[in-house]
């Protein structure tokens, strides 16, 4: 049968991908235990974390995708068993990590006070700032973990970033536990006392993962005399062409998600509140997403580095078919559940049934939000990064926001117009990347072919 030329895939994808999936939902889960927790705190409370992070995570997602152009060299590094080509990438990938940590903590610090002129509810916005403030700091530690971790996924050892997040999670329900209700002897924070338990957190799962590469034989060559000395201009401007095309693609996405939370606050408290609900748990669905998209960027790397297109377009498609699968089932849990899901959140009826509503619609973008983030993914393997990120601009500022912007603002449907701009800005996305992996692919099979 056609078919099981990709299913055949599933048990080496599912191999990479579920430490990866287990990882990145560890990282949504800290968010999910900040909400809960914070959320038994008001309306109010949630929508200030809601706001904080909303703006953090727009400057976050620029070092994030400078990160991800680690990957697939590594990968490409790794078929060709070009282990000085691989170090080389590693530590000039650490540098840049820990620089970028820097610039994004002092460009949140210095960014505060945007959230008073962003017509958000005066009480939120008095929650958040200190809130921000604290998160700020933990912005280094992410970023180094984040150089880390995309070296390790890179030569497809995805379970020790895995380890080092579950065991932070740990450590971030403890504080967040103690510090927000003072428990124990520990001063009550509120709000403010979730962002010391994240960055406390933070610090440790960069300790851990430190601790663990330096301790495993397939990745001591990569670690071996490892120094900042011999930075050279010529790599760094690699890894920086490679890395700016995915930043920027990642932060048109991560900045519509985050006009919508601000689009929400304009609203109100309670369609924030509402908007973080939904947001939060079509976060946690997503995260297999991104696990099956680093899946897909370590796979096809390997295949570039070999040189095998025809491989690497079939494996690239059993990706793809495992995502749509798995994100239909996520479609039918999330509109089963949608009238369950908001109270374990907040007691606010009103924020319940808005939020209930949400959910609806991200049932029905799962798919579309999924393949995306898969067929990314692919052409992050390709190296294939500038046209992305056209892509990505188009779909979600040319496409989205007005959408979002006009049925939020401008009819009735307020919170839920957001999320059918969303709906739309996802659909042409997967849409449009899908034509570009296939145009280019066959393209390359064709050349593959006139070789031989």
């Amino acid at each position: 049968m056609i078919l099981s030329k990709y299913t055949s895939e599933i048990k080496t994808n599912m191999k990479i991908a579920y430490p990866l999936m287990l990882g990145q939902l560890g990282h949504i889960v800290v968010g999910l235990v900040d909400n809960v927790m914070v959320g038994k705190l008001g309306a109010a409370a949630l929508a200030s974390v809601s706001l904080a992070n909303g703006l953090m995570f727009i400057f976050l997602s620029l070092g994030m995708g400078f990160t991800f152009a680690i990957t697939p060299l590594i990968a490409e590094a790794d078929a060709e068993k070009n282990t000085k080509k691989g170090r080389e990438i590693f530590q000039h990938g650490i540098f840049l990590s820990i620089i970028l940590g820097f610039i994004i903590c002092g460009l949140l610090l210095v960014s505060q006070n945007l959230m008073n002129y962003m017509q958000q509810p005066q009480e939120v916005v008095e929650l958040a700032i200190p809130y921000y403030k604290v998160i700020a700091y933990s912005m280094i530690p992410v970023m180094i973990f984040q150089g880390i971790k995309q070296f390790a996924d890179g030569l497809s050892l995805t379970k020790y970033a895995m380890q080092a997040t579950i065991i932070a999670n740990f450590i971030n329900v403890f504080f967040n536990y103690v510090l927000i209700y003072g428990e124990l002897g520990f001063p009550a924070l509120g709000v403010v006392g979730s962002a010391y338990g994240t960055m406390i957190s933070r610090f440790f799962i960069v300790i851990f993962m430190i601790f663990i590469i330096t301790k495993q034989q397939k990745i001591a060559p990569y670690v071996a005399n490892f120094s900042f000395k011999n930075i050279k201009n010529k790599i760094l401007k690699h890894i920086f062409d490679l890395g700016y095309p995915t930043a920027l693609q990642m932060w048109f996405e991560v900045s519509l998600f985050a006009s919508g939370i601000f689009l929400a606050g304009m609203i109100g408290t309670d369609a924030q509140a509402s908007n973080q609900i939904a947001l939060n748990l079509s976060s946690m669905t997503f995260t297999i997403a991104i696990a099956l998209g680093v899946t897909a960027t370590i796979r096809v790397g390997n295949q570039k580095g070999l040189k095998n297109y025809k491989e690497l377009r079939r494996i690239a498609i059993s990706v793809f078919l495992l995502m749509i699968f798995i994100d239909t089932l996520f479609a039918i849990g999330f509109f089963l559940s949608k009238d369950i899901l908001p109270t374990y959140y907040v007691d606010d009826i009103n924020v319940i049934k808005t939020a209930s509503v949400l959910i609806v619609i991200s049932a029905f973008f799962q798919i579309s939000d999924g393949l995306q983030a898969v067929i990314l993914g692919a052409l992050r393997g390709l190296q294939d990064v500038k046209a992305p990120m056209v892509i990505s601009f188009i779909s979600y500022w040319i496409i989205g926001f007005p959408i979002c912007y006009y049925l939020a603002i401008h009819t009735e449907l307020k919170a839920v117009g957001i999320w059918i701009g969303l709906l739309i800005a996802l659909l042409f996305s997967a849409i449009m990347l899908y034509i570009r992996f296939n145009n280019l692919t066959n393209k390359l099979i064709i050349q593959e072919n006139e070789l031989t």
